[in-house]
């Protein structure tokens, strides 16, 4: 079943469409990442989703409905939220709650829940002001989930973070979604590969390739060679693209990606090829390519 349909939706500011006729679905209990350059129209899709801005066009349909407001169905961390400093944890929880339309005893329970959800409990008296970037994410999506919403939407959740900070919340996000729909917004696509379970590419606005992660890897992964060596190795590059087992070559300085159709015979020719001309090799590797390789194929570049 689906718990949210998107149709035709566009949203313009003035002569620039920063979401162009998109349209896109997301199925219950799955872990669905929208992945997209800098200004592909990722977080301005994600605020008309959560009734933060007006659709120029479009509709959205929430669990069979169509309406305009889902915000008591959806929990929101925006991709620069905002906390203050002076509270600590449950103070801003208990606020957010109350927000919510929850009674102070009902959201001070729920404050206490979530907390230990998302392993700050130890922290919550201490000031926000003084905890990372880490575990302001969590606080955040603990107040994304203070309304027990049925979708969670995050905006690049972990685009700030330093390394730990990042594997926390993958951490976290792997763990909830077990139990409840995610969408989420990237440009890093090792996390996308890491924690979705289906993809939206979006590109100028326009939704460019959708689909599970299996059926996008069977459906677009090609194998790949990956050469490096002690020197340059463009020329010997270049003499490769004639081969009719290869379809594309790319040589960056010492390195060299050689696109295959037959990866045994492939192998065997390099190899040989390489023997024969006493090619200084450093490594060798047969693999294929990832969803970033997609992703820089869709956007062009």
């Amino acid at each position: 079943m689906n718990i949210m349909e998107v149709k035709s939706l566009t949203k313009a500011f003035g002569k620039h469409m920063a979401v162009n006729d998109l349209s896109f679905s997301i199925e219950e209990g799955r872990c669905v990442a929208m992945i997209g350059p800098n200004g592909a129209g990722k977080t301005t899709t994600l605020e008309m989703v959560a009734g933060l801005q007006k659709p120029t066009d479009g509709t959205i349909t929430f669990l069979g409905v169509e309406k305009t407001d889902f915000r008591e169905h959806i929990g929101y961390l925006p991709q620069q939220p905002v906390f203050f400093p002076w509270m600590n944890a449950v103070e801003y929880l208990v606020f957010m709650g109350e927000l919510s339309g929850l009674s102070k005893t009902k959201a001070a329970k729920r404050a206490v829940e979530l907390l230990e959800l998302a392993g700050i409990a130890g922290a919550k008296k201490r000031k926000i002001g003084g905890y990372s970037g880490g575990m302001k994410q969590r606080l955040g999506i603990a107040q994304a989930l203070i309304n027990k919403p049925k979708l969670l939407m995050l905006d690049e959740p972990v685009s700030a973070l330093d390394p730990v900070g990042r594997r926390e919340i993958l951490e976290m996000m792997k763990m909830l979604k077990e139990n409840m729909t995610i969408l989420f917004s990237t440009h890093i696509l090792h996390d996308a590969e890491e924690v979705c379970d289906d993809v939206l590419i979006i590109h100028n606005g326009k939704l460019a390739i959708t689909g599970s992660l299996p059926d996008l890897r069977k459906n677009y992964q090609e194998d790949v060679i990956i050469i490096s060596a002690a020197e340059n190795l463009e020329g010997w590059a270049r003499s490769l693209e004639s081969w009719d087992v290869i379809t594309k070559v790319i040589s960056k300085n010492e390195t060299v990606e050689i696109f295959i159709k037959d990866v045994l015979l492939a192998r065997s020719l390099i190899l040989a090829e390489i023997t024969e001309k006493h090619l200084p090799i450093t490594s060798f590797t047969v693999g294929k390519t990832t969803l970033e390789d997609l992703f820089m194929k869709v956007v062009g570049k």
